[in-house]
This record gives structure tokens, sequence and C-alpha cells, in this order.
């Protein structure tokens, strides 16, 4: 290949590591200053932030009861200091029967007792405010609880006030649903009520009925929740399924697809339940609605689009809907390929919006990034590979509880063992989400420090014993220290923190590499990451980019390296899945 050029001389490699040993501290990495510290003040401060997602009952439990909750959370705010994020996306803590595991909402302006309480919420958000962190909320506006209030009155009698709060209709004929609809969770999207003798319609469980937004009332009672939220506190919102807000009032049947799903349903597209036009109409007023409270509250949408141009729409015509669309794109590549990556990098940055992007690897929905990526070898440098793609473009990143240490996927042995209706209808075949929300591993007391009960909702990974805080916190070359520099980096090092993102040596197949730019401060930085189980060489010229000099400084590295020297931009040696970043003039 053109950019694989000659072998790195054995002297220059010496040199390299001896470098790097000078510029990685052997001690565990700092705490990285707060985003709002050194951000630019016209900037505003989620586009300088680190976004942390908690799934609360799996983060820390305070009492014993073997589930996590809030003032367990609050009383891990200084590990979160110290590992250098800036906000908290915690998901759905309101009261609820949790067939959903909280998605399924009873009541949007209140606390689910197992967590705490509104008073421990306050505390939380006080707390974490002392320490420069800002807690964002998962908002749910598609769907209720079928044991809400609002649903109780609605399906009590065709005649009641809220029965148009929900999308009722009757059926094609006995037995017969409205239309060939169908839940992303497996069956019909509709469910046939006996008490009124109608359908009620679903997107995903039949316990979670489909609010009418075409109803002014019901977008009316959502935003007094937003409201009631930002009232007490809350950075913004997570807004979940926001795309299926709206459905065809004609109801059309959606086109049928090649191929069954894991529930052995037709698969289908979702053509006129996903992504209408009044979507948008609905998130300009609510960006209104955010905008009008201090602070900059930030709106993150979870916007599975099935391409970039789709998910630009996000950002409104006038960057008057969401700031920060959740950018499944690049978090489902699944499989290290840097042509991949590439395209989809360059995508986003040059998205029609021009918009601030958003990336992640891991979330509560899908297997966590260490399984996904890993080759069941390399793992844990993969890991830092993955760290160095989310936290080193120009971005907006968002990690995953845990994600920093390294944790495991670890789906239940047994159906029986199954908590997530997803395993529980989709067995074998797909075994639910219970895997990717194992309890977060402390350190190698009872259950890995997260809970004092005889037994948590999940158990506790066997790979606690040896993947935790305590033990990775001591290991100056652990994923842990590694995301605690490159968070670090990304904070105080300007080109890092604004600089413009430029993708180079864009044919190599094996090994992605961009350059950060900041002429302003007279900072580049080269990030090349070798997504392959070779070693690279190459070749870089950055004369197109204003970069004269051929030698240039190491930043940080991955597989750390033996020995120290200048780097030649002629001839750099990556090891297999090899991180490198270096400071360039």
């Amino acid at each position: 290949m053109s950019n694989r050029l000659k072998s790195f001389s054995l002297l220059a490699t010496l040199a390299l590591g001896l470098l790097l040993s000078a510029c990685q501290s052997q001690k565990p990495a700092p705490a990285a200053p707060a985003a709002s510290q050194t951000a630019s003040s016209a900037d505003p401060w989620w586009k300088h932030a680190v976004i942390y997602e908690i799934y609360p009952r799996s983060f820390q439990d305070s009492n014993g009861d073997g589930t996590g909750d809030i003032n367990g959370i609050t009383s891990r705010l200084d590990y979160l200091v110290a590992l250098g994020v800036d906000a908290l996306w915690i998901t759905p803590m309101y009261p609820s029967p949790q067939v959903d595991f909280g998605y399924d909402i009873a009541d949007y302006t209140a606390i689910d007792p197992q967590y705490g309480t509104l008073a421990d919420f306050d505390r939380l958000v006080s707390e974490a405010k002392k320490r420069g962190l800002r807690i964002v909320l998962d908002l749910v506006l598609n769907h209720t609880s079928d044991q809400h209030p609002w649903f109780t009155a609605s399906r009590s009698s065709r005649t009641n006030p809220k029965r148009d709060w929900y999308i009722w209709r009757d059926g094609k004929g006995p037995g017969q649903p409205p239309n060939n609809w169908l839940s992303w969770f497996g069956g019909s999207a509709w469910t046939f009520d006996p008490q009124t003798d109608q359908w009620y319609y679903h997107y995903f469980y039949k316990q979670q009925p489909d609010l009418n937004w075409r109803n002014p009332e019901v977008k009316k009672a959502m935003f007094d929740a937003v409201r009631f939220w930002l009232d007490r506190g809350a950075a913004g919102f997570r807004i979940d399924a926001v795309s299926r807000l709206f459905e065809d009032p004609n109801l059309h049947d959606d086109p049928i697809l090649p191929g069954k799903n894991a529930y052995g349903d037709p698969n289908i597209e979702h053509k006129y339940t996903d992504n209408l036009p009044e979507v948008h109409d609905v998130l300009r007023e609510l960006r209104q609605l955010v905008d009008s409270y201090p602070g900059g509250p930030v709106l993150i949408s979870e916007a599975d689009e099935p391409n970039i141009a789709e998910l630009a729409k996000m950002y409104g015509a006038h960057d008057d809907e969401v700031q920060l669309p959740m950018d499944f794109q690049i978090a489902d590549v699944n499989k290290l390929s840097a042509a991949d990556f590439r395209r989809l990098l360059d995508e986003v940055e040059n998205n029609p919006a021009h918009g601030w992007p958003e990336y992640f690897f891991g979330n509560h929905d899908q297997p966590r990034p260490w399984d996904r990526y890993g080759d069941g070898k390399h793992n844990d440098q993969i890991a830092k590979l993955m760290a160095a793609l989310l936290l080193t473009p120009r971005a907006t990143p968002q990690m995953y509880y845990g994600e920093e240490i390294g944790m495991r996927t670890t789906a239940p042995a047994r159906k029986e063992d199954v908590k997530d209706p997803v395993g529980k209808l989709g067995w074998p075949k797909d075994k639910g989400r219970d895997g990717e929300r194992t309890p977060m591993q402390w350190d190698t007391s009872k259950n890995a420090g997260f809970s004092t009960a005889d037994k948590t909702w999940l158990p506790v990974p066997p790979s606690a014993a040896k993947v935790n805080v305590a033990a990775e916190s001591k290991d100056p070359n652990s994923i842990l220290n590694f995301y605690k520099r490159l968070i670090a980096l990304r904070r105080n090092n300007p080109a890092f923190r604004d600089g413009s993102y430029i993708s180079v040596n864009r044919d190599d197949p094996d090994v992605l590499s961009f350059l950060r730019k900041n002429p302003a401060a007279g900072d580049s930085v080269l990030v090349v990451l070798n997504m392959s189980a070779s070693p690279h060489t190459l070749s870089f010229d950055l004369s197109s980019e204003g970069i004269k000099e051929k030698t240039v400084r190491l930043v940080l590295a991955a597989p750390e390296l033996s020995s120290a020297g200048p780097i030649s931009l002629d001839s750099v040696t990556l090891p297999p899945f090899g991180v490198l970043l270096a400071d360039v003039h």
C-alpha cells in the first residue's frame, strides 16, 4: 500500500518509548477539570462535555435492597469527577410497573420509591452542581405505562375526556387489528381492549400505549412535565424514541420486507409509524421551551436514523430542534473497519445541518463494546482503541457506565434467569439486554461493592474479581487510566477542545488517521488508530495542512512503547490495534 512505507528502525522505536515514559507517568492519571472550567465562555457547555450514562438500577445500591438508587449515585459523584465526565444522563427513575424497566412511566413528575424520593433527587442535583456536574434526565414522550392514570381514564369508556389522548381504532373485522403495524418487541402493534370493544396502538410493548400527539392537551401535559424537572435543576433531556411520536392517521399498511425477525414476525418497514414530518414541529417547540431556561439545557435525541442525511434533520433547519442527535450510524458499525469509520466520520463532519456531532458506542440497549469490537485476544487493547475513537474526534462523546473499566456483556445462561422482556420473548435467538445491564464493578468486596444485599437484581459477573475500579485505579496501564488520560487531553489540549477534524491518509483500509487542528492556538494533534491485528508502518505528508516539520512529539500511545525520541512522520509504526497521538506543528 502507498501509505505503508519503510520499516521503523529499532533505534527509533526504542527512542519513541522512552519519550512516552516521560509523557505518561506510571501513576494513575489525574482527574481532569470539568469542561465548564476550561471551555470558551462563548460555547454551550454540552459542546465540550463528556456525557456518562447511568442505568440507576445497576450503578450503586445505598440501602442494601439489591437495586441501585439515587443516593447510590450521589455517593459515587467523586469517582465521576475523578474520571473527568461533565454530565450524567440517568435512565428513567419515574414511578413505573417496570415492564420495560422504567420506560413504561406511570407518573412523569415523581420518583419511583425503589430509587428514592424527590428530596433525594434534589440532593443529587445539588451535590452534582457543587462538583461541576450536570444531571440529564430521560424523557419518554412517545408512550406511557398502561397503569398511568391517563390511560386508565382513556380506556374506561369511549366518551372519557382522555379517550383521545391515545390511539384507539376499530378493527378490520372480528379479531382483526386495524392494520398490519408491528410492535418493535414482536407481534401486532395493536391490542384489543374488550372493555370498549376497540384496539389501542403501541409501538413497543402492549403495556406501553402510544400517546396521541395530535391532541394539543397531550403536548401541554408533557411540556408541563418538562418544566417540572427543569425547575428542579435538570440540565436537559435525552428524548427516548422521539422519531415515533406520530403515526399515519389514515392507517396505511407498512411495507413488508424479506425475512423474519427474532420473534418470528415478518420484517417490516416502519414507513407510516416512524419519522413523520410532524415530529419536527414538536422538537422546535420543545427547544423553545428549554431555551427559555438559564444554563443552556440540552436536548439529546435517540435518533436511530437510517443515514446521516436523516439524522441531520434532527438539528432543525435553523439549529432550532435537538442540539445532540445520538449517532447510531457510528455506534452500530459493530466491526473494526477504518474505511467505514472514516466514511461515517466524514459524513457527520459535513452533515447538511452543520450540526455538532454526538458519538457513543455503548448504552443500555446493546451489548458492551468490549465484546462487540473485541477479537477474543486483544479485547483490552481494542477497548483503548475504541476509547480513543470516542474521545478524540470533534464531537460530544457519550459513555456508558462500566465502559471505562472494560465491563463485559454477561448474558443469562438460562431462560428462567432472564429479567428483560425482550429476552423472554426472543430466547434463545435474542437473550435480551440483561447482559449489558449488570451491576457496576467497584472492587472485590461482596457484590463487587455494588450492594450489601444477599441477592442483587441482576447477578454480578465473575469478571468483577479482576475487572473493577479499585484494581484498575492502581494499574497505570489499565483501561480506566487510559480513559482518564484521554478525557484530560480533550479538556486541556486546545487542538482537541477547539480544533477542526481533518481526515488524512484516506486510502488506508486498516488504519484510521485524522488531524485535530487549531491554528489559533498553534496546536495540532495527529491521531492514528490501527484497526487491524497486524503491525503497520505509515508515512504522513501534512504539508497541505501547513505542517512542515517531519518530527513530532508523542502525546499518548497504547500499548506503551519501550523507548523515547522524536517521531519521524516518514515512518510511524503501530502495533496491532495500536493508538498513537502526537503533537504536530
